[in-house]
C-alpha cells in the first residue's frame, strides 16, 4: 500500500479551514505539502506487513559450534511512534530486544532497523514489541525473544492529564523469556 499524498494534502488543507485559519496564507501555503511528505517518511512502516518487513532483514549467519547460544541484546534502541487513538507522538521511545540464537544470528544493525520500521505506523506501544517479537522469531528462527519499550506519549504529556513524568513500560516475552525466570531476572539487570 503506497501512502497517497495527495489526499493527505487535501485533507490538511481542510483540518486548516476547520481550525479557522487560511490555508492560503503565506506561513501555511505550503504546509499541506510538507506534511504530506512528512506522513509519507515517519509513517514508512505503515507500506509493509511484518513478513514483508521481516524478508526485508532476513539475512542472517551461522554460528559456528553447537546451537545452545547465550543471549544477544541490544538496549536502547531510540525510535518514536504515533498513537494510533490521538495520531500523538510517542517520543523518548528506548527499545531493548534480547534473543537466543538457534544456529543463526543477525546483523546486530537488522534489529535497530526492525525496531524502526516497526515503529514507523500508526501504533500502540504494546504491539510495537508483539511486531517486533514476530519480526525477530521469524527471522532468527528462535522462539525466544523479549523486547522491552519505555516511551512516552504526548497524548498523556501534552493533552488529557498533561502528567509531564508519565512513562510506559512495556514487556513482550517468548519462549525462555517467558517461561525461565532466571533468563528473565537476568535480562532485567543487564537493562538496568
Amino acid at each position: 500500500m503506497a501512502i497517497d499524498k495527495d489526499a493527505i494534502r487535501e485533507h490538511i488543507k481542510g483540518i486548516l479551514v476547520a481550525l479557522g485559519d487560511d490555508p492560503d496564507r503565506e506561513g501555511l501555503k505550503d504546509t499541506p505539502d510538507r506534511v504530506a511528505r512528512m506522513y509519507e517518511e515517519v509513517f514508512e512502516g505503515m507500506n509493509y506487513t511484518n513478513d514483508e518487513i521481516a524478508d526485508m532483514f532476513s539475512k542472517s549467519f551461522e554460528l559456528a559450534g553447537d546451537d545452545t547460544q547465550d543471549m544477544v541484546l541490544v538496549k536502547d534502541i531510540e525510535v518514536f511512534s504515533y498513537c494510533e487513538h490521538h495520531m500523538a507522538l510517542m517520543y523518548d521511545m528506548k527499545v531493548s530486544v534480547a534473543y537466543i540464537p538457534k544456529g543463526r544470528v543477525i546483523g546486530l544493525s537488522k534489529i535497530a532497523r526492525i525496531a524502526d520500521m516497526v515503529s514507523r505506523r500508526l501504533q500502540l506501544q504494546e504491539r510495537i514489541g508483539a511486531d517486533i517479537a514476530y519480526i525477530m522469531s521469524k527471522v532468527t528462527g528462535s522462539d525466544d525473544v523479549a523486547v522491552i519499550i519505555e516511551g512516552c506519549h504526548s497524548c498523556m504529556t501534552a493533552r488529557g492529564i498533561k502528567n509531564k513524568s508519565a512513562k510506559t513500560l512495556t514487556t513482550t516475552l517468548k519462549g525462555s523469556f517467558k517461561e525461565d525466570m532466571k533468563l528473565q531476572n537476568r535480562l532485567m539487570m543487564l537493562l538496568k
